[in-house]
């Protein structure tokens, strides 16, 4: 029995020590690189692991070294901060990247949230696959699955579309390309755009899509209204204060269509190649151009026949 729980133990402290080692991964031979999440807004949001983390790297690697020393102040971390931001990514990677190979543990942190979601690493990210390090995430806080879990609209499916074009045209060109997306889309915006972006949304989705308003998420003037397009607008529009912080906004995807339904679209093809073509060869247009179902076109295609002429299905000429 002894020797039994001798060599549990024994197994327990090896298991133990490959785990810490897995955790930290402090390796006189060569570092790793942490993707470490942080605060969103309340710093109390940060994990025991991320602090761990920061506090035994040999750097730290922020978007903002000011808006991060408040973080690491508070936790009293004092491993060393370097400037790493879409300016000069490109150019510190492959520096940084030899730093590693060296030895040196690398976390990489953004202003707020998961890092690489909107934000500067991705440069890095690939050099370091690249190049076999061993990329770590510590796992956190995110402003995205904080307004998806909480938006009270389909999750199950979300598409991230971040920052919409900041030019009008551009942007409603693009809400056109997800306009017809049924899976619930995910945008960040800056206040001075808001509005825009509404009526934006509005105008090419409609005023009646559900959507989320989730802003200043785990912050003093945390806000998520849950509505339709159209009143979400109305209540953002009547108080300037309403479009003041970091807004997340969550639109509901299209419905989906019943498995072969023609959509008003496709109908409408059908009836122009109808007045020109047999009815046959309106089918088969009409179906290598949106590619909708043949058979349900074919049937949406007598309907249109007999609604304007009852006797011309299936081509039969109505008799003087």
């Amino acid at each position: 029995m002894g020797d039994r729980l001798s060599v549990h133990t024994a197994l327990s402290i090896r298991r133990s020590v490959a785990f810490r080692s897995r955790e930290n991964v402090m390796s006189s031979e060569s570092g790793s690189l942490f993707i470490v999440a942080t605060p969103i807004g309340n710093l109390d949001d940060i994990s025991k692991r991320a602090i761990d983390v920061l506090a035994s790297v040999d750097r730290i690697l922020a978007e903002d070294t000011r808006h991060s020393a408040r973080l690491l102040s508070r936790y009293g971390i004092s491993s060393g901060v370097n400037a790493f931001h879409e300016h000069n990514e490109r150019k510190l990677a492959p520096a940084i990247i030899r730093h590693i190979q060296s030895g040196e543990n690398v976390a990489l942190i953004s202003d707020a949230g998961t890092p690489l979601i909107n934000d500067p690493g991705f440069h890095l990210l690939k050099l370091a696959h690249e190049r076999g390090i061993r990329v770590v995430p510590i796992p956190g806080p995110s402003a995205v699955t904080a307004a998806l879990s909480v938006c009270g609209l389909a999750t199950d499916r979300f598409f991230f579309e971040g920052f919409l074009p900041s030019r009008a045209q551009q942007r409603r060109a693009r809400l056109e390309t997800l306009a017809k997306s049924t899976h619930t889309i995910v945008l960040l915006e800056s206040p001075h755009r808001v509005l825009a972006v509404f009526e934006d949304l509005i105008g090419v989705f409609g005023g009646d899509r559900r959507a989320t308003i989730a802003k200043e998420l785990t912050k003093l003037f945390e806000t998520v209204r849950t509505d339709s397009l159209e009143t979400l607008y109305a209540w953002l529009a009547e108080n300037t204060e309403r479009q003041k912080g970091e807004f997340v906004i969550v639109v509901s995807g299209a419905r989906e269509r019943p498995a072969g339904q023609v959509d008003e679209e496709q109908r409408a093809l059908l009836a122009l190649l109808l007045e020109e073509t047999p009815l046959k060869t309106a089918v088969r247009l009409a179906a290598r151009i949106s590619g909708a179902n043949r058979n349900s076109l074919y049937e949406a295609a007598l309907r249109l026949r007999k609604a304007r002429d009852p006797a011309a299905i299936h081509g039969r000429k109505r008799t003087p």
